[in-house]
């Protein structure tokens, strides 16, 4: 308990001084998890400058040295990566599974690097964008550095069972961008001052800012007709083989914009199929919500990143929901029926239909997506303001009800609880 004050203590000083430090954790698996950590560095570097935020990739957390790179010849994430860009997606839910199962029995294992880490960087508050390894998280910062707040941000729409995301019995803060993900966090028990509501999935600044541009002329510009309905094509940041029977089976039909990410390959062979309609093939760019004003609506799978940086452009989708979808994405083509904003469809085999089923109702579905008002990048800033304000009246009750009531001048300084802190007591580290 000690520790604890003394380390409490130190962090309101340090809030006093305007150096509050918060840690967003994050992996590359997917990419989503890491444009999520961006997106939300960036809000809170402009809403709240006297923060330090700090970006922090589990993995290098977990394996500094990378053994598992020189052991494998290959990154963790790269297993799952390289699934997605070749579409062999059957099966995951499964895999998911064992996966978690294994990070279960791992547990152990993972708590010495975790606290060491936290009693090395001494953050104020510590955000999760990740899913899996929260209960590892939370335990180690709790054990570690008793007091400090801990928040998981979902970057899915809703949690996929068995508790990928929302751990129960843990008193930490959840973020959750959709009412199915609150209502999973409130039905595992969490309190419900704990359970923080935003209005969507946040996004990077950039999809906020408005974008002033002559479509027409710039369509022209790029070789694309003007006044053609027009799809874009993308797949994450490492593109999909999908795309290759998309754009064969849309070639006579459908004008296109494919965002192939960094598979420079893919990009090669879509720019060598032959079409009657033009296509516009784009290589790795910063600048999506550019080439999502120059189309009319989105195609893609339905992750929960792209399918909300296509709706906040104003684009209704095109996804499709069958065996091959991955099973932490099925609520997010029901979310998209819910709310009308797009066609959810069987099958990639047959796109050509679904276009067709959407330009007949476009105008229908556009309504749908203008009422989605996606304010998370600027809601979220204000939820962790709230916890960390939430966090220090804890501290300050607990220390008055242990009678540690210091006069300035009289508590140790922040170096010396520091010092304290890390020699281990309050620690949990065995």
């Amino acid at each position: 308990m000690t520790a604890h004050r003394n380390h409490a203590r130190a962090r309101d000083r340090e809030r006093a001084t305007n150096t509050t430090t918060v840690d967003l954790i994050y992996f590359n698996a997917g990419g989503g998890h890491r444009a999520s950590a961006l997106a939300l560095e960036a809000a809170l570097q402009r809403q709240r400058p006297s923060w330090r935020v700090r970006t922090v990739d589990l993995f290098a957390v977990l394996d500094p040295q990378e053994r598992f790179r020189a052991l494998t010849g290959s990154r963790p994430e790269d297993w799952y990566n390289k699934r997605l860009a070749r579409g062999w997606t059957l099966g995951m839910t499964q895999e998911l599974k064992l996966l978690q199962a294994a990070i279960r029995l791992g547990h152990p294992l993972l708590m010495r690097p975790l606290q060491e880490h936290w009693l090395r960087t001494e953050p104020d508050l510590v955000v999760s964008l990740i899913p899996n390894f929260n209960r590892a998280l939370y335990q180690s910062l709790a054990g570690a550095l008793p007091g400090v707040p801990y928040a998981t941000l979902l970057t899915d729409l809703a949690d996929l069972p068995p508790n990928f995301w929302i751990e129960a019995g843990q008193p930490q803060h959840f973020i959750c961008g959709t009412a199915r993900a609150v209502e999973q966090a409130l039905a595992l028990g969490h309190d419900p001052r704990r359970v923080h509501a935003t209005s969507g999935m946040i996004l990077r600044p950039e999809f906020y800012e408005p974008i002033e541009i002559e479509r027409c002329a710039e369509r022209a510009r790029l070789g694309l007709d003007p006044r053609r309905p027009t799809g874009l094509v993308l797949f994450g940041g490492h593109g999909s083989r999908t795309m290759l029977g998309i754009a064969q089976r849309l070639a006579a039909t459908t004008q296109t914009i494919f965002l192939c990410g960094h598979n420079q390959a893919l990009a090669a062979k879509l720019r060598t199929l032959p079409g009657v309609v033009p296509r516009l093939v784009v290589e790795f760019t910063s600048d999506i919500p550019y080439y999502m004003r120059l189309a009319d609506f989105f195609i893609g799978k339905p992750g929960p990143g792209s399918i909300s940086e296509a709706v906040q452009q104003g684009l209704p989708v095109i996804v499709v929901d069958n065996a091959w979808t991955m099973p932490q994405e099925r609520y997010n083509a029901e979310w998209i029926r819910d709310n009308g904003l797009g066609v959810v469809h069987t099958s990639f085999r047959t796109i050509d239909q679904a276009v067709a089923r959407l330009l007949d109702r476009l105008e229908d579905f556009q309504a749908s997506v203008r009422r989605i008002d996606n304010r998370a990048l600027f809601e979220v800033p204000d939820i962790l303001a709230a916890i960390l304000a939430q966090a220090s009246t804890v501290t300050s009750a607990e220390a008055f009800a242990t009678g540690d009531r210091h006069t300035p001048g009289a508590a140790p300084g922040p170096e010396r609880a520091r010092t304290r802190t890390r020699s281990g007591q309050g620690s949990g580290i065995t």
